[in-house]
């Protein structure tokens, strides 16, 4: 048996699926990761990304924390690809029974799936850090130079920049999802940010499958790991 046609197998015969995703998902709606030879890590910038998404450099370096936010996380005009897809109808038919998204992009959500955990936030909520006034993501995105509420304070994104600790909601609920699952798909991700690789640890269900262009850390774990792109994969399945 092909391991397309294995992982089909896991999924007809799981009835608690859980998909863990990173940068990878959302590469072939047009999004630049991080590590690839194209990502982030590898354009050049007065700082490296990790810096610049910082929470101190956000503290001390707002304008130019703004330049490289609005000109490098702006999905507004994204639309979700075939894997975004292939997840809304798994979860329609109650087998998917969570998304944990290492993305900040609201893909999952634009392609109409609900019980999405946002491990890193989201682009799409975004607060004033004097008074709490919510706007949202085109308020901030099309704002000039750094984005301020009507009450002059700096509006900031709801997403976890580094040095910031995780949502201990979303880290709980994605705890109890990941060993409650009987199915673990973890795709798109290289699972060397931390504590969000650590979350694979908590699995203890029947079948975990690892599908990343790369080989991972975790793949000697995994019942299955397929090396490939993750829209040849998923546009061979059926929900």
């Amino acid at each position: 048996m092909d391991k397309v046609a294995l992982l089909q197998q896991y999924i007809d015969e799981s009835n608690n699926i859980v998909f863990f995703g990173g940068a990878g998902v959302s590469t072939e709606s047009g999004i630049k990761d991080f590590r690839s030879i194209d990502g982030l890590y590898n354009e050049k910038y007065d700082y490296p990304p990790e810096v610049m998404l910082s929470r101190s450099f956000f503290n001390e370096h707002q304008e130019e924390f703004y330049k490289f936010y609005k000109d490098k996380l702006n999905c507004l005009d994204v639309e979700p690809n075939i894997t975004h897809k292939y997840l809304k109808k798994l979860e329609d038919t109650k087998k998917l029974k969570a998304i944990v998204t290492q993305n900040i992009d609201g893909l999952h959500e634009k392609a109409g799936s609900k019980n999405v955990l946002l491990l890193h936030g989201t682009t799409y909520k975004n607060h004033c850090m004097m008074c709490g006034k919510e706007y949202e993501a085109s308020y901030v995105f099309n704002s000039s130079s750094i984005p301020k509420c009507s009450c002059g304070g700096v509006i900031k994104p709801d997403v976890v920049l580094y040095e910031e600790p995780l949502d201990e909601d979303v880290v709980n609920k994605t705890i109890k999802a990941i060993s409650e699952c009987d199915l673990l798909i973890v795709a798109g991700t290289s699972l060397v940010v931390y504590p969000a690789a650590s979350f694979i640890g908590y699995f203890k269900g029947k079948h975990l499958v690892i599908i990343n262009k790369d080989s991972t850390s975790y793949d000697r774990m995994a019942d299955l790991v397929i090396h490939d792109s993750l829209g040849n994969i998923f546009k061979q399945l059926k929900s």
